[in-house]
């Protein structure tokens, strides 16, 4: 009975800290989300964090286990578990928002670090310390199957917060439960470091442990770990600026990352070569050919299905070959050190290298085809030497197949760029067809905006703000009472700025300073316009709360981060700044057009609690006139607009029964996807 509680001690104790570990990830993630721009760019950050600060509590593991007797491994860990406890509860302090369109990178690692620093560092430093301490105490069981458990810890806990959490709690209840839990996990943790202050360092004999591993092996231990890593955060990346920066598109990849784990530590039998291996190939050439489809020609849950599908079978392919070289508990620490370098290296190469060196997203392509590389470097060696040959030779040419269908691709969507550019934002091209006498921006594989290149059309708006338009009909409905204050979040081109007459003043927010610059160089609308503009850099958010009452009478809402509206800018506080900057008789246009979500009930939500009446506008489109298919919501409290001949068309937006509004604090994805 004493050796299954010590076991369950010892289990609860770390799944304990997997389970806080990865439910912090996604839930400070979603705190500073509204802070810089809804970016998917801000996760991409956050995990460069969690990947350093793992290393740092893996490090130290290391250190305290190989250089300092048990007594004082527990007299220094148990220092750092109380000195947690004084920074709960972990909410970021309001001092770190942005105060303009600087890049964030060192500000969100920094906010990162002083907010919950220190109790994810001790957090970190669970999984190879107890273990350690498992296997000092219980001499000649394994510990491994401990970090499995660890793994399903953390995998559960973020399942657990886009399908419970979030639905359920606001973060700053997140924040204090997660707190409550974290203070149970240190008395739990605290209680193993006080039982073994008098225990004996683990000590194999040589025989039994085998030499100390060189170079070679813990460099191919960290690539074997670099690999999922970089596909990981590339391919989350991807996903996010495609679809939506949400936690649930976080959290799916890293949950398979963290299954693959638990599977190939669990028992060997869960990866087996002769499958997985084939099963590899197939996945990489999938992940290499879907960038190369038009975002609509699979369906999207089919697309999701198999591009998840071929990234865990990669997760599977590295992790299993990492299990198979697992070593004596002796060199316990030392092996998940290199687990977590080359996690973090992965995480430095595309939060922080990729972006500032490339000027487009490359590192997803790079990461396939090191994958299968350093997968071949490792298996291959263990071949019978006669057949060594022929499958170095079947490997190199599937490398080189991989690595042309990537290059073809980047090659084909640059082709003819006349910019192409890249930031913590994201990446923005523009192409110009000369045939049909247009110029695009592109962000990703979205169009933010087009320009007939005809000096005759110039001025015509077109995309999703032409006069047939929802927001092109407000706007020339609205003119005909005078000149108008008008303010626009997301400036995209410039296209909206068309419509200004003498008299009328534009106020462009916009934070993405590449993008004006785009706008300005390669487009024409913002110096053809006759009304005066200005353009303010920064989070459109935070600029309207610290301006005084701007008397707009109507705002464009317009920012898109990817295919999706910034959740940020649509919560009910949103909605109270937009309105406190509108005329009484103003008028609020909020872009809602979106493959995968409807946003209709968020913006009736709003629109009730604030008396105001709000209505859809629907347009197909017309392709032969470069305008696009669009839906804007129209929101106002003077309801004679919609009896006026632009906006006859108009919907009344339907009330969905159940549904909760959207707060800072509160959103879930789930409750508006299509």
């Amino acid at each position: 009975m004493t050796d299954f509680r010590l076991a369950f001690h010892y289990g609860l104790t770390i799944f304990l800290s997997a389970f806080l570990l990865f439910q912090i990830q996604p839930m400070i993630g979603k705190m500073i989300l509204p802070w810089f721009g809804g970016s998917a760019s801000v996760w991409t950050i956050c995990m460069l964090f969690f990947q350093s600060a793992l290393l740092l509590g893996y490090s130290y593991s290391h250190w305290i286990v190989r250089f300092l007797a048990p007594r004082r491994q527990s007299l220094l860990h148990g220092a750092l578990l109380l000195t947690s406890l004084l920074l709960l509860p972990v909410i970021p302090a309001e001092a770190w928002k942005p105060v303009g369109a600087e890049d964030p990178t060192l500000r969100i690692l920094g906010l990162l670090a002083v907010t919950i620093g220190l109790p994810y560092f001790v957090l970190s430093t669970t999984g190879p310390l107890i273990q350690a301490w498992f296997a000092r105490e219980r001499s000649g069981r394994v510990p491994y199957r401990l970090f499995a458990l660890s793994n399903l810890g953390s995998m559960l806990a973020l399942l657990a917060y886009p399908v419970i959490v979030e639905p359920l709690l606001p973060t700053r209840w997140q924040s204090w439960v997660w707190s409550g839990l974290f203070a149970v996990f240190v008395l739990a943790c605290g209680l193993l470091a006080w039982r073994g202050r008098n225990g004996t360092p683990i000590r194999a004999e040589h025989h039994e442990s085998g030499p100390a591993p060189g170079a070679g092996t813990l460099a191919l231990w960290a690539a074997l770990a670099a690999c999922p890593s970089i596909l990981l955060v590339a391919d989350t990346s991807y996903l996010t600026t495609h679809i939506a920066p949400i936690p649930f598109l976080w959290v799916a990849p890293l949950a398979l990352y963290l299954l693959s784990f638990v599977l190939t530590f669990r028992h060997p039998r869960w990866y087996r070569r002769r499958i997985y291996l084939p099963l590899l190939a197939l996945g990489l050439g999938i992940l290499a050919w879907l960038p190369t489809l038009g975002i609509d020609e699979l369906p999207f849950l089919f697309a999701l299905a198999i591009n998840l599908a071929s990234f865990f079978v990669a997760c599977m392919v590295c992790h299993g070959e990492l299990a198979r070289r697992q070593p004596h508990p002796s060199h316990l620490t030392g092996y998940y050190l290199m687990l977590a370098t080359g996690g973090a290296a992965g995480g430095v190469f595309v939060g922080l290298v990729a972006p500032h060196v490339f000027d487009s997203h490359y590192e997803l392509s790079i990461g396939i085809v090191l994958t299968g590389l350093v997968v071949a470097l490792a298996v291959i060696p263990l071949l019978p030497p006669g057949r060594r040959s022929l499958a170095a030779a079947i490997a190199l040419v599937f490398l080189g197949g991989l690595g042309a269908v990537r290059y073809l691709d980047h090659a084909e969507e640059s082709a003819g760029a006349l910019v192409q550019k890249r930031n913590f934002y994201g990446s923005v091209k523009v192409f110009e067809n000369r045939a049909a006498g247009y110029r695009s921006m592109l962000h990703g594989q979205i169009i933010h905006g087009r320009q007939h290149t005809h000096p005759d059309k110039q001025d015509r708006a077109t995309a999703y703000y032409s006069e047939h338009s929802g927001v092109g009909r407000a706007l020339l409905a609205k003119a005909e009472g005078g000149p108008l204050r008008v303010g626009v979040i997301g400036l995209g081109v410039g296209t909206l700025a068309t419509y200004g007459r003498p008299g009328d003043y534009y106020r462009l927010y916009e934070i993405d300073p590449q993008v004006v610059a785009v706008a300005r160089q390669h487009f024409s609308y913002l110096s053809r316009t006759r009304a005066q503009t200005e353009t303010v850099l920064g989070d459109a958010r935070l600029q309207l709360e610290r301006e005084s009452d701007q008397r707009f009478d109507l705002l464009v809402v317009d920012a898109f981060s990817g295919d999706s509206v910034p959740i940020h800018l649509v919560t009910r506080e949103a909605f109270a700044q937009y309105f406190r900057h509108l005329n009484p008789d103003g008028v609020l246009a909020v872009h809602i057009t979106n493959r995968f979500l409807d946003l209709q009930p968020v913006i009736r939500s709003a629109a009730d609690h604030f008396g105001y009446a709000a209505r859809v506008f629907d347009y197909d489109g017309r392709a032969a006139e470069l305008d696009h298919r669009s839906r804007w919501a129209i929101v106002t409290r003077a309801t004679a607009l919609f009896d006026h001949a632009q906006l006859a068309g108009s919907r009344e937006i339907p009330v969905r029964p159940g549904f909760r509004p959207w707060r800072d604090d509160y959103s879930s994805l789930f409750a508006i996807l299509e």
